[in-house]
């Protein structure tokens, strides 16, 4: 493991460097519209039609179906994510309990700003490594994306496995990204996935697949889906980069070309 940063701001300074999507804001700005997390769980909330209709609008969905499918993903992929990297990188486990946990909207697809109420790590160094990873799994897992998917599948009627596939992209795509930052240790975030995902429920591991890719001097982790989020059926038209209805040998080959230089992945 890297060596931990010695305080939580320096955990989310060093998050931030991953990219924007792993950025979490330290504290609540006052008079901002913020929107609890964990008021999401509940399929009737106000909040979590504001999140539903958001990601319609600025992603051009129209399906309730699909809206649920593509907030999950990009939920997992950018509210939790960033815990998943504390961990893997810096051996910490920063708190995203969804009482901990605050969003903002914009206009665009995803979250404008996701915030920690409190940016502290949990107290782990009694613990074993197998503990810290269980009390990671707890939090993201059971604690908050579990329960946003259910109140998804009661709000939208989407299918649990494919609210499952979006959050077993999400998290893997943390790790992915990370691979692919200059000076990466890709050996590392390739073990930490494993270990990641070895603690995690089985169904977890059977709606995709990691792979390491080498392409032109660089090297990287993809996530494979077997699930289909439905982004193509939104106005654009677009698929997501990682969609199973295309082969995986057209898949890989796209992300060869990520490695090279010539795409970026999305």
């Amino acid at each position: 493991m890297s060596h931990p940063p010695a305080d939580p701001a320096a955990v989310l300074t060093a998050l931030a460097g991953y990219g924007e999507r792993y950025r979490l804001q330290d504290g609540l700005d006052a008079g901002e519209d913020w929107i609890a997390a964990d008021r999401l769980a509940d399929p009737a909330s106000e909040e979590l039609t504001r999140v539903l209709e958001a990601e319609r609008t600025a992603s051009g969905q129209v399906s309730a179906h699909a809206t649920a499918l593509t907030v999950m993903a990009v939920y997992a992929g950018t509210v939790t994510a960033p815990a998943l990297l504390a961990w893997a990188l810096y051996d910490q486990v920063l708190d995203v309990r969804p009482g901990n946990v605050a969003l903002r909207l914009d206009d665009h697809h995803g979250f404008g700003t996701v915030a920690l109420r409190r940016p502290r790590l949990a107290e782990t160094s009694p613990m074993t490594a197998d503990e810290r990873l269980a009390l990671l799994v707890g939090q993201v897992l059971d604690e908050h994306l579990f329960p946003l998917a259910e109140a998804l599948r009661v709000r939208s009627r989407a299918g649990r496995r494919q609210l499952y596939g979006g959050i077993a992209q999400g998290c893997a795509a943390a790790f992915g990204a990370a691979s692919r930052t200059p000076g990466a240790d890709v050996d590392l975030l390739h073990r930490s996935y494993d270990a990641f995902l070895a603690a995690c429920p089985p169904e977890l591991g059977g709606l995709g697949e990691l792979v390491r890719l080498s392409e032109g001097g660089r090297e990287g982790l993809f996530y494979l889906r077997r699930t289909c989020c439905l982004f193509y059926t939104a106005v654009h038209g677009e698929k997501c980069a990682s969609c199973c209805l295309d082969s995986v040998e057209d898949r890989v080959r796209a992300y060869r070309r990520v490695l090279a230089g010539a795409a970026s992945p999305h």
